[in-house]
């Protein structure tokens, strides 16, 4: 048994650590890869399509591995991004590779949901703070070597690579996957198709509204129409895509609120860090390793986290989580020409220590406060509230940062809005309490 879980979180990282790279791979090559195949006006593009569909699909691949197991959506997910990775490789036009990087991100977002679903299933609560401190190393690594490897394989081989390099390692995962036998026994139900299609159209169109800067409020406003009407509908399915029925869990619906703020708030602080520290004169490398801190950090709050919960709920974690998040981005403030690395690194180490706890603490919290058979759609939602509170967070950062009069007055606009965020996620987190039933050794399904 223990073998065979070993395989299987083998299995996982791997995937999980192709998909995260490849959302940033990209970044310090996509300039090459633009001027060899033309097309500068789909530069953005090449990005948006990926983060767009592996947002989109997070939350309903969870759904449908509800109703028709983990293993089997999961495994259609690694091929499906072997087949986009190909599909990228062979790109002729800057057209044909935006088409498939899309094609590539809704691979990423059928397996992105799995790590923290299937660890859930395998492993009891006060184990899975380890777990997930594994897999925020994995995106804490990805976001380290992935703009490395983009510079290395266009040195030494060709930007193809970049995308060729995914095969082996996702077939791979696929062979490693074959050998799961989960316990979990799905619950079968019809796929609300229509429902599906309306929350994919509704959010592509609200995430669009963030990369297309003269058609934002047309397409903000066709994503929240089609979003309500998604509601609408939803609350009258007998088998919704999303179970709005969740929702009236109180507990559930603050944490998820509150990690759309709080990532709203400052989790895009690694976009901007190292551009701050070049900036001051430090190399590429230099600026990249300062995001050590923030993995440190995470780490060191996210391994404990899972024992913590037990001891004292998800209230108290997450309210201290938050704070910390908010003190980080008081120290961030501070950012300017007398401040460095070293201040700059131990401000991400407090930043770290913050997500870590509430990443964990609410990604326990979706699995055990639902029934079993909703616990993969309830982790999705989590993740996917993250996602669009980045997304949105990033975007309105760049837009603080490139419309002030200048660089160093851009960044501190950039975490004076971070901080006032991050004290409203700290706001929302002191909505979610803990009720009597809340830590029953039923409910933490202790072993």
């Amino acid at each position: 048994m223990k073998t065979r879980r070993t395989l299987v979180m083998t299995s996982i990282v791997m995937a999980m650590l192709v998909a995260s790279m490849d959302a940033t791979i990209t970044n310090t090559t996509m300039p090459i890869i633009a001027e060899e195949l033309g097309g500068f006006t789909l530069y953005a593009w090449s990005f948006a399509a990926y983060m767009i569909f592996a947002t989109v699909l997070t939350p309903l691949a969870g759904r449908i591995s509800d109703i028709y197991g983990r293993k089997t959506i999961f495994g259609f997910g690694i091929l499906f991004f072997l087949f986009g990775s190909l599909l990228c490789g062979f790109a002729d036009t800057m057209l044909q590779l935006v088409l498939f990087r899309a094609v590539q991100g809704m691979g990423a977002g059928i397996m992105m949901p799995f790590p923290i679903i299937i660890a859930g299933d395998l492993y009891p609560v006060e184990q899975r703070g380890k777990v997930q401190a594994l897999f925020s190393a994995m995106w804490g690594l990805a976001a380290i070597l992935a703009p490395m490897l983009g510079s290395f394989f266009v040195e030494v081989a060709n930007w193809r690579w970049i995308f060729y390099i995914n095969v082996p390692i996702c077939l791979l995962s696929f062979v490693l996957l074959l050998g799961y036998k989960e316990e979990y026994e799905p619950k079968k139900s019809r796929i609300d198709v229509l429902g599906s299609i309306l929350f994919a159209t509704g959010v592509s169109l609200l995430l669009a509204a963030t990369t297309v800067e003269n058609q934002a409020l047309w397409l903000a406003g066709s994503g929240t129409f089609v979003v309500a009407l998604f509601y609408m509908y939803e609350r009258k399915h007998p088998s919704p895509i999303v179970p709005i029925s969740m929702f009236a869990n109180r507990q559930l619906r603050w944490m998820i609120i509150n990690s759309f703020v709080a990532c709203a708030a400052l989790f895009g602080t690694s976009s901007y860090i190292p551009l701050f520290l070049q900036e001051r004169g430090y190399s590429v490398f230099i600026s990249g390793v300062a995001l050590l801190g923030m993995s440190i950090g995470w780490m060191a709050s996210s391994v404990p986290a899972g024992r913590w919960v037990l001891r004292y709920g998800y209230s108290r974690l997450l309210l201290a989580g938050n704070l910390l998040v908010a003190v980080s981005g008081f120290l961030l403030l501070f950012l300017g020409p007398h401040t460095g690395f070293l201040y700059a690194f131990i401000a991400l180490t407090v930043q770290g220590v913050g997500y870590g706890l509430v990443f964990t603490v609410s990604t326990i919290g979706s699995q055990q406060l639902v029934p079993q058979h909703q616990s993969g759609v309830s982790a999705s939602l989590q993740m996917f509230s993250r996602n669009i509170g980045t997304a949105i967070g990033v975007t309105i950062m760049g837009a603080l940062l490139v419309r002030s009069h200048d660089f160093m007055a851009g960044i501190h606009a950039v975490f004076v809005y971070g901080t006032l965020v991050s004290l409203l996620a700290l706001a929302t987190a002191w909505l979610i309490r803990d009720t009597s039933d809340t830590l029953t050794a039923k409910q933490m399904d202790l072993k």
